[in-house]
C-alpha cells in the first residue's frame, strides 16, 4: 500500500524507502501508459539527431521536426552543415526559440566535427559537451538514444514533476538527475526519462496541474483518480524509423 503522503507535497521530504515505493508506482502507471516510448525527433543518423536535440531547446519537438527537413535535404553531414553557414542555416531555423544563437552554434559544431572528430559525433560526454551549444541534457539524449549509454537526461518536464512527485529536492538538474539515478534501475533511465517527459506533456503541465490535479499526483497525494488505460495510447511526434547507429 502506498503511504499517504502530506496533502501539501512540498512540506515534506521522504525518507529514501519512501521515495523507492513511490518510485515503484510511478514506475508501474507510466509502463502501463507508456511502454515503449520513442525519442520524438525526426532524424537520420547520429548527426541529424544532434542537430535536433540541439534545436529542441526553448523549442518544441513539433517544431524542429518542421523545420529540419528541409535542413537535411540541404546539410545533413557535419561537412555541409559547415559549409551551409550560420546565414543559411538560420533561414531554415528562424521560427525555432533562440535560432540565431543556435545557428552560429550549429555552424562552430559542424566545424569543430569535421576537424577533430572526422566528421563523426563522439560517443562520450566529454567530447559531446565540449562542442558549442551541447550542453549536458542533449548530451545525455545522444548518448542514451544513439549510443545505447544508459543517461537521465533531465529536461523541463523531469525536473518540475520530479519535485512534485517528491522524488528529489529539486534545487538543481544536477541533484535532480543524481536522485531519479538512484531510484530507478540504470537500464531504465533512458525510459523512464521519456515516459516522464510524455506524462508532463499530458498530464501534469506546469499549468495544469498543482500537484493534485493529475493521475499520479491525485495517487500520491491519497485521493482518487483515473488508472492508466490498458491501451497504450498513440504518441504523438513518432519519429521515423531510421538506421540509427547502436552501440
Amino acid at each position: 500500500m502506498l503511504a499517504k503522503p502530506s496533502s501539501d507535497l512540498s512540506l515534506t521530504m521522504l525518507n529514501q524507502a519512501e521515495k523507492k515505493e513511490r518510485a515503484q508506482f510511478i514506475l508501474n502507471w507510466l509502463s502501463e501508459k507508456y511502454p515503449d516510448p520513442k525519442a520524438p525527433l525526426d532524424h537520420e543518423d547520429a548527426f541529424t539527431f544532434l542537430v535536433a536535440v540541439a534545436l529542441s531547446a526553448q523549442t518544441t519537438d513539433a517544431r524542429v521536426n518542421l523545420v529540419t527537413p528541409a535542413l537535411f535535404r540541404e546539410a545533413n553531414t557535419p561537412k555541409k552543415m559547415a559549409s551551409l553557414g550560420a546565414p543559411r542555416i538560420l533561414h531554415h531555423i528562424k521560427t525555432c526559440g533562440l535560432a540565431p544563437t543556435k545557428a552560429k552554434n550549429l555552424e562552430k559544431m559542424s566545424k569543430i566535427l569535421c576537424e577533430k572528430f572526422g566528421g563523426i559525433v563522439p560517443d562520450n560526454f566529454e567530447d559531446l559537451e565540449s562542442l558549442p551549444g551541447v550542453g549536458h541534457k542533449t548530451a545525455s539524449v545522444v548518448m542514451s538514444q544513439v549510443f545505447n549509454v544508459p543517461a537521465f537526461p533531465v529536461d523541463t518536464h523531469v525536473f518540475r514533476i520530479a519535485k512534485r512527485w517528491k522524488l528529489s529536492r529539486g534545487r538543481s538538474v544536477e541533484e535532480t538527475e543524481a536522485d531519479l539515478k538512484a531510484l530507478f534501475q540504470k537500464e531504465l533511465w533512458s525510459k523512464v526519462s521519456l515516459q516522464i517527459i510524455f506524462y508532463g506533456r499530458e498530464f501534469c503541465t506546469a499549468r495544469g496541474c498543482d500537484g493534485h490535479a493529475c493521475p499520479i499526483c491525485s495517487q500520491l497525494n491519497g485521493t482518487q483518480a483515473p488508472r492508466a488505460r490498458s491501451r497504450p495510447v498513440k504518441q504523438k511526434n513518432s519519429p521515423r524509423k531510421t538506421g540509427t547507429p547502436s552501440r
